[in-house]
């Protein structure tokens, strides 16, 4: 399996605007595009159609996209073309658990692969499918407003602060509640005291989304394992 420690850097988030910035998103292209930009793993976000059909897409809105690509052709597409470059899967809904690990084992890519999730139950169903993947706990939760603007966005910069604050002192327990092996944790939460205190107790740190070339230095220092990003032009002149 892979030491997601050791395969730690820069990866890309496809499904989002960087990559249709720079070519369509969730598209073969955008995935060749963020490796040949320096990018040593690729995020997928994973939802299901109503037939059950996996796809890469990061929320509801984006299923009624024209041309969106299965999770079944993004793996098949880094099986042949992009050998060596690790895959995070971000389960984004509970119950589609069994159909991404299959898939992972049926494109022969299981042993460069790790899942990620903000719902504790659903990595716990991992675990059970397959104890050897790696599996990291996402926090905070996106819908709960990470991504929120207007009048309430103080409230949400408050509340971070205060998740952010107490963190260190309840990785433990969040690690053991999603039999977790890691940590993928947004920007606004993450610090020194939190990376370090999460690889006390083994579990790597990733950090999303960063998308200011100040603050993935910032973040290389603190020790982050990795940095996930929009636009891989980001890691441009980083020092790692």
């Amino acid at each position: 399996m892979i030491e997601l420690r050791r395969a730690a850097g820069r990866f890309a988030r496809v499904g989002h605007r960087g990559a249709s910035a720079l070519a369509p998103e969730n598209t073969p292209e955008a995935f060749a595009l963020a490796v040949e930009l320096g990018c040593d793993m690729l995020e997928f976000d994973v939802l299901a159609l109503t037939d059950g059909t996996i796809v890469v897409a990061h929320d509801a809105r984006r299923l009624r996209d024209p041309g969106i690509v299965t999770l079944d052709e993004a793996l098949a597409f880094c099986a042949d073309r992009l050998p060596g470059i690790g895959l995070q899967v971000d389960l984004k809904r509970r119950g589609i658990e069994r159909d991404v690990v299959d898939a992972l084992r049926r494109h022969g890519v299981l042993e460069r692969s790790w899942v990620s999730g903000f719902d504790a139950d659903s990595l716990r169903r991992v675990a059970a499918l397959e104890p050897e993947l790696p599996r990291s706990f996402t926090l905070p939760r996106d819908r709960l407003g990470v991504s929120k603007r207007g009048p309430l966005a103080p409230l949400v910069r408050g509340a971070l602060r205060a998740l952010g604050a107490s963190l260190p002192g309840r990785i433990a327990s969040v690690l053991d509640r999603a039999r977790a092996t890691a940590l993928t944790l947004h920007h606004s939460v993450a610090s020194a005291e939190a990376i370090g205190r999460a690889h006390e107790l083994g579990a790597p740190v990733y950090v999303w989304t960063v998308d200011d070339p100040a603050l993935a230095e910032r973040l290389v220092r603190w020790g982050a394992d990795g940095i996930i990003t929009n636009d891989p032009r980001v890691f441009a002149g980083l020092t790692t």
